[in-house]
């Protein structure tokens, strides 16, 4: 049962094939046993979830119920969820039970759906590994020498570990996208406000983004119709009207425009994840879609501009951990200074203290223009860059990362390099565009991931084109030995 898809546990719950307690007990106990081997959760709600499924049983027997009733899902531990740890990866709130829950958490919950627990991340999202987790690091189910991504990097691992069907991710520069590609599943990054942030932890606040993480584009497209909509609470949420996002998933990409930049084709890129990804791309093809050569010309700047503006936004969100108001605190203080300086220097690792000294640095007198000022000028040239090539094509594809999972410890003393793995990532958040990665095959034993972007509020689109190219592949089917 653990193998099938959310639209397939859908249906067995519907056609009383097992029940939600019957089902979110099989996926506990896949949790409880195999989590020690992988590190993906932080927190598990077994109480929580087995009550929360006994009242989907007594609606599924009424029989007004959605489609995820009584369905499985983990939460990244950067969404709060009322009377459970919001760590978010960090010393910092390891204390911290959230006294209520996001809106993302809030919707999946009025929706039917059982949450089974916390997953491990980055910590306050900062990394490209999960290696900077308080909590220690996630291991790739595919290699456990090797990372899952990050900062979704526990969610990821544990859908394809088939310990959840579906979890939600947050994406600032690649962080459900990334994950998704290396451990073998389907992550969407949606448009900028089409998910609320209301109760999602801050890292960058002009590029967060919260989105579901799946093994199929079908399952995300399931959980994206809930978590989707306007939101008062969240003043960057967008009022976009929402639509099923499951209704186009079998048209026709018959005349489709697929560009390929070929910034995303130099050296940079592992040759063999350029014939996978070129591989997928005559897939569609096959499916009547064209194909056209394009340029992002701006595109190279996207690192540089980004590991300055999401320093900055981190420098000024994490400022409100003082160990003052709540979070940790250090022992015995002389005094205020004394209270500030060991709070943060003892609650916070070291990737966050690198970020938000950068950060602090961009925004100071005398530097803001040069660099602050500069890269959001530059970062508006980037997404230029994407819409005239969206006048011209449909979607843009390319890699969604540049080469697969790296080996645990091996880029953790190179900052530089672990930035670079977010290279065709971080550019679609600095745009605001909505991009989905999915699997398109294997190096060795390792998942490759495709990345799809497109313009503005185009989810359907994307989703549509990632349902039809899995349709005829069986990428997003494999399941890594060891955890069928």
């Amino acid at each position: 049962m653990h193998q099938k898809t959310l639209a397939e546990l859908t249906q067995a719950l519907h056609q009383k094939e097992i029940s939600s307690v019957e089902l979110t007990q099989l996926f506990l106990k896949r949790c409880e046993s195999l989590n020690a081997k992988l590190n993906c959760f932080v927190t598990l709600t077994p109480e929580h979830a087995l009550a929360q499924a006994k009242a989907a049983d007594l609606q599924l027997q009424k029989g007004t119920v959605g489609p995820l009733t009584g369905l499985p899902i983990a939460h990244k531990d950067i969404f709060c969820t009322n009377g459970i740890k919001t760590s978010c990866g960090s010393k910092m709130l390891d204390n911290f039970i959230a006294p209520y829950d996001a809106t993302v958490v809030e919707r999946l919950t009025a929706a039917g759906m059982i949450t089974v627990g916390k997953t491990n991340m980055d910590e306050f999202a900062m990394g490209s590994s999960n290696e900077t987790s308080f909590y220690g690091v996630v291991k790739n189910p595919w290699d456990l020498n090797r990372v899952p991504g990050g900062s979704s990097g526990g969610s990821a691992s544990a859908i394809a570990a088939r310990l959840t069907p579906v979890a939600t991710g947050t994406d600032t520069g690649g962080s459900i996208r990334q994950p998704a590609s290396l451990c073998g599943i389907t992550g969407l990054k949606p448009t900028y406000g089409r998910v609320s942030r209301y109760g999602m932890i801050a890292f960058a606040s002009s590029l967060d983004q919260g989105g579901p993480m799946a093994r199929t584009a079908e399952d995300t497209a399931m959980i994206l119709n809930v978590m989707a909509g306007f939101d008062e609470r969240d003043s960057t949420s967008a009022s976009e009207p929402i639509e099923d996002y499951t209704a186009k998933l079998n048209d026709s990409i018959r005349g489709l425009k697929i560009g390929l930049p070929e910034e995303y084709f130099d050296e940079r890129l592992d040759s063999t994840v350029s014939e996978l990804v070129h591989t997928g791309v005559k897939e569609l093809e096959k499916l009547g879609a064209k194909i056209k050569e394009i340029k992002l010309p701006n595109s190279n700047l996207s690192i540089p501009v980004y590991y300055v503006v999401a320093p900055a936004e981190c420098s000024s969100n994490l400022a409100r951990y003082d160990g003052v108001r709540f979070g940790y605190r250090c022992e015995d203080p002389k005094d205020l200074a004394d209270l500030y300086c060991r709070s943060r220097g003892e609650g916070f690792g070291r990737e966050v203290k690198r970020r938000i000294m950068i950060g602090t640095y961009v925004l100071s007198a005398g530097y803001y223009d040069a660099y602050y000022l500069k890269a959001q000028q530059i970062r508006r040239l980037i997404r230029d860059d994407f819409q005239k090539a969206l006048t011209e094509v449909d979607v843009i594809i390319g890699p969604t990362a540049p080469g697969p999972a790296f080996k645990i410890n091996e880029l953790m003393n190179d900052p530089i390099s672990m930035y670079l793995s977010d290279i065709y990532t971080v550019s679609v958040n600095l745009a605001g565009l909505p991009a989905i990665s999915i699997p398109a095959g294997f190096m060795g034993n390792l998942p490759i991931g495709m990345q799809i972007i497109g313009n503005c509020f185009s989810e359907s689109r994307l989703l549509n084109i990632a349902h039809r190219f899995q349709q005829v592949t069986d990428w997003h089917q494999h399941t890594p030995e060891g955890f069928n």
